[in-house]
């Protein structure tokens, strides 16, 4: 695991900088919000609470408010700057809906203050890449719905970035650009975790910029510079980001520097616990020794 490893204090400053640009800037994680609440409607459900983990400002709140209008609506993520963030648009919101508006709690995704079995849909929208193992959060979204709930999440895959890795290998700064689990691994961790019949598929989107500085600008406004525990700890320095930025612009087609996210979606049911099929004791019956003549 050591390749995806991640510098999360780091992550986590990032994030608390980028929380008053990030929604402005977060093109890809809203429209792959806005796909995977497509999803849902093709899914029956009525959950009595609804998790966003690892939720930043929340900008699908509304969706899944609208779409469970009776449900307790809980954000959660490890940056209390993007928290505050989606507090502040949905002040008002919480006035009209009282007690059952959104809450927001400050909280690692892998240790959530959460009941077991207490949510009935969990959802995770490009938080998961964030973590240097999912399994264990995948095991907590585990614990946390309850039997018959439903976990669906977006992630990325070993395919993102591929271009910006390209150009750091060329400027000599292969570490700088994080690494991603496989889709097939994803699954299998899930059935590791409790999950029935998960199903898993990707697709590929790709961004366009108009710069080398452009494409950085968005990265930061996002808070996803790199944190890989095995980056580069100084500076890049003038001659590593010309040789970056000629490495990406070099690659450019009809002007623009394209960029590709691998985008992982996942689905999966809690399984029931599993039940007896006699609930009745067994007592073992020893045969008495038989004592020699």
């Amino acid at each position: 695991m050591d390749e995806y490893r991640i510098d999360e204090p780091r992550a986590r400053r990032a994030f608390e900088r980028a929380a008053p640009t990030y929604l402005a800037a977060a093109r890809l994680e809203q429209e792959i919000g806005a796909r995977m609440l497509e999803r849902l409607e093709l899914v029956r459900l009525a959950p009595g609470v609804v998790l966003d983990a690892g939720a930043g400002p929340a900008p699908q709140a509304e969706g899944l408010r609208r779409r469970y209008p009776d449900a307790l609506h809980v954000a959660l993520d490890w940056s209390s700057a993007m928290l505050r963030e989606r507090s502040a648009r949905a002040g008002w919101m919480s006035r009209i809906l009282g007690p059952r508006g959104p809450a927001a709690v400050c909280a690692d995704m892998r240790r959530m203050p959460l009941v077991a079995g207490s949510c009935g849909l969990v959802w995770s929208n490009m938080a998961l890449h964030w973590v240097s193992d999912p399994l264990p959060a995948l095991a907590e979204f585990g614990r946390v719905l309850r039997p018959d709930g439903l976990l669906m999440f977006s992630t990325l895959g070993p395919d993102t970035l591929k271009e910006l890795r390209g150009a750091c290998e060329a400027a000599g700064a292969a570490t700088q650009v994080h690494r991603f689990h496989d889709m097939h691994d994803l699954g299998d961790m899930l059935s590791e975790s409790g999950f029935a019949a998960p199903v898993m598929d990707m697709e590929i989107i790709t961004l366009t910029f108009a710069s080398a500085a452009a494409l950085v600008a968005d990265l930061r406004a996002t808070g996803q510079t790199s944190s890989t525990a095995a980056r580069r700890k100084t500076l890049m320095g003038k001659r590593r980001w010309a040789a970056l930025r000629d490495a990406l612009e070099s690659r450019a087609v009809d002007g623009r520097i394209s960029l590709s996210a691998e985008v992982v979606y996942g689905h999966a049911w809690k399984g029931a616990p599993r039940k007896r099929l006699d609930t009745r004791s067994i007592v073992r019956m020893n045969r008495a020794s038989r004592s020699s003549r």
